[in-house]
């Protein structure tokens, strides 16, 4: 396997708790959770994982400015402004959405971490307004790295197959992980690492926002090239994804009753704090596929909390919850 450039910022391993009275409020299998939302920077999420493969290759490459794009309350790009921080690099964000008279959150937060806001109107403006900040600071010798949105690139995925090799080294075991999918890094990752380190359980994506026929070939072929990165030549199909999107038609970071009784259930039955558009979608999926009978009563459930609370205090949803 090959050898490849990783900081070292995130607080890992992440720890794994047992949620017995949720599995007992919902009268289904064991449920556990990988506690991702505490990677440490900047509120932690994870995102913190694939950034430290994303900055290392970016300084390998002498830049100096990370660039991304994301939602004007992307957990990716306020982890991706703290990235920049902690390493002494300038960020630049490209959000969709108008900027609000009083930031909020994650907006709030991008702020503060040092990071130059640039807004765009409409999301099919977004790629093309991010190639044209890339290409200004390029002319301006900021010599800038592109994250990719999610950084969910081959290097970026390579942040949690290395998780799934923590988590088989913590000693417990799981016949599922279950996690939200939307650009598709962390389930490119996981099923890599699933294959890498002889994970013997399921690996199912609950979709934020994409259509499984759009997700499933996007998720095997990034998880292909993420083992190339490393060397190895490891081919996954469209067919080896797991991805349910039955949960996601209302729209990207639209809450429904599910998303709500979902960050209630957790919040009252576990002390947990879930956020309103990944995790709470996710964990809302996960206890209707409970509920509805999909896994066996015998079945260990492994959650993966992917973090995001900062949305919590948004005024965008503060108000829905």
């Amino acid at each position: 396997m090959n050898a490849i450039p990783r900081l070292r910022f995130a607080h890992l391993p992440t720890p794994i708790e047992d949620l017995p009275r949720l599995s007992a409020a919902l009268g289904g299998p064991r449920i556990l959770v990988k506690r991702d939302d505490q990677t440490g920077l900047a509120f932690g999420g994870n995102k913190t994982r694939k950034l430290e493969f994303l900055v290392a290759e970016a300084q390998a490459q002498g830049a100096r400015t990370l660039i991304s794009g994301g939602a004007l309350q992307s957990n990716h790009c306020r982890q991706t402004a703290a990235a920049a921080a902690r390493c002494g690099m300038a960020c630049i964000l490209v959000l969709t959405g108008a900027a609000p008279a009083r930031p909020s959150a994650n907006l709030l937060l991008d702020g503060w971490l040092g990071a130059r806001i640039v807004t765009v109107a409409e999301r099919k403006d977004r790629d093309r307004r991010l190639q044209e900040v890339f290409e200004q600071s390029q002319a301006a010798g900021e010599k800038p790295y592109l994250v990719p949105y999610g950084g969910s690139s081959p290097t970026g995925a390579l942040g949690y197959a290395f998780a799934v090799e923590e988590f088989m080294q913590q000693g417990v075991d799981a016949d599922w992980f279950v996690f939200g999918t939307s650009s598709g890094g962390t389930h490119a990752g996981l099923m890599l690492g699933q294959r890498l380190f002889g994970y013997g359980g399921k690996v199912l994506g609950i979709s934020i926002d994409e259509a499984e026929d759009w997700l499933k070939p996007h998720v095997s072929a990034l998880a292909t090239a993420a083992g190339e990165c490393l060397g190895e030549t490891i081919r996954f199909t469209p067919d080896d994804v797991l991805a349910d999107a039955s949960y996601c038609g209302a729209g990207y970071g639209v809450l429904t009753d599910a998303e709500r009784e979902a960050v209630r259930l957790f919040a009252r039955s576990e002390g947990l704090l879930l956020d309103p558009v990944y995790t709470g979608r996710a964990a809302a999926g996960l206890i209707n596929l409970v509920r509805k009978g999909f896994f066996k009563k015998s079945d260990t459930v492994l959650f993966w909390h992917t973090g995001g609370q900062p949305a919590l205090f948004s005024e965008q949803y503060a108000n829905e919850l």
